[in-house]
C-alpha cells in the first residue's frame, strides 16, 4: 500500500487530476451513506423504495415518506466539511480539471467547487422536477407548501408528480453527463476516487477507464472498495483528515 507522502507527491506533481466522490465524503456533514455499516438502506431496506422511480410513481405513501425524508434532510443544513474544502483548494491550485459526484447533496458547490467543473452523475436534490411537463424549480419552493402541510405537492403548472431533480432507480442517466465523465477520464493525469466503494455501474467505470489511458489512481475510503487492487495507492481513514493532507 502506498504511503499518503508518495500519494500526495504525485498529486502535487498533477496536472490534470479528476475527482469521482460518493457518499463518504458527505458522512462527516451528516448525510447517511447508503450502503455503508450504518447506511441508510442497510438499517432501513424499506428506505430503497423512495429511490425507485416505480415504487415513487405508483405509490402515494412512498412519496409522502420521501418528502418527509428531504425536509428532515435539508432541516438538518449539511454543511460542506474538509474533504469537499480540500477539493476546492486543489481546484483552485489549478489542478482540479473535473469533479465528477455520485451524490445530490449539492456540497461542492456550497463548499466552493465552480458549478462548471461538477458532474452532478446522480442529479441534485437542491431542485425538483415535474415528471409529467418537465419543469424544474428550486427545492425550496416545495419545502415552503410541505412546512404548509402538503404531503405530496403537486406540479403547480400541470398538476403532475413532482420529484427531486435525482437519478432513481429505474431512470437513466443523462447521456451527455456520461460523455462528459467519460471524456474526462480519458484525458486525466490522476483518477481521484474519494469515498465511493466503486461499486454502482456505468459510473464507476471511469476508474478503469482513466488507468488504461495511462493516469494513476489513487482511491480514499474509509472501507475497502471494489477497485483496489486497481489502484496505484490506496489510503484508508477518515476522508475529512486525509484529503486536506493529500491535497494540501
Amino acid at each position: 500500500m502506498t504511503d499518503l507522502a508518495t500519494a500526495r507527491q504525485w498529486i502535487g506533481a498533477a496536472e490534470r487530476i479528476v475527482a469521482l466522490t460518493g457518499a463518504g465524503i458527505s458522512t462527516e456533514s451528516g448525510i447517511p451513506d447508503f450502503r455503508g455499516p450504518q447506511g441508510l438502506w442497510t438499517r432501513n431496506p424499506e428506505a430503497e423504495k423512495m429511490a425507485t422511480l416505480q415504487h415513487y410513481v405508483a405509490d402515494p405513501e412512498v412519496r409522502k415518506r420521501a418528502w418527509k425524508n428531504r425536509v428532515q434532510m435539508l432541516g438538518r443544513d449539511p454543511k460542506p466539511n474538509a474533504g469537499h474544502r480540500a477539493l476546492v483548494a486543489l481546484e483552485r491550485r489549478g489542478a482540479l480539471h473535473t469533479l465528477i459526484t455520485q451524490n445530490v447533496d449539492g456540497l461542492h458547490q456550497l463548499a466552493g467547487s465552480s458549478p462548471g467543473i461538477v458532474v452532478e452523475i446522480h442529479g441534485t436534490m437542491r431542485e425538483v422536477v415535474c415528471l409529467d411537463c418537465g419543469e424544474r424549480a428550486p427545492t425550496e419552493r416545495v419545502l415552503a407548501r410541505l412546512t404548509a402541510g402538503e404531503e405530496d405537492p403537486p406540479c403547480q403548472s400541470c398538476g403532475g408528480i413532482l420529484k427531486s431533480a435525482t437519478i432513481s432507480f429505474g431512470q437513466g442517466l443523462v447521456a451527455e453527463d456520461l460523455r462528459r465523465a467519460e471524456r474526462a477520464a480519458r484525458q486525466c493525469d490522476l483518477m481521484l476516487a474519494v469515498g465511493t466503494k466503486l461499486s454502482v455501474w456505468p459510473i464507476a467505470g471511469v476508474v478503469p477507464l482513466a488507468k488504461e489511458a495511462g493516469a494513476r489512481v489513487v482511491i480514499v475510503n474509509a472501507e475497502p472498495t471494489e477497485m483496489d487492487e486497481l489502484a496505484d495507492a490506496v489510503l484508508r481513514g477518515p476522508i475529512g483528515e486525509l484529503l486536506p493532507r493529500l491535497a494540501g
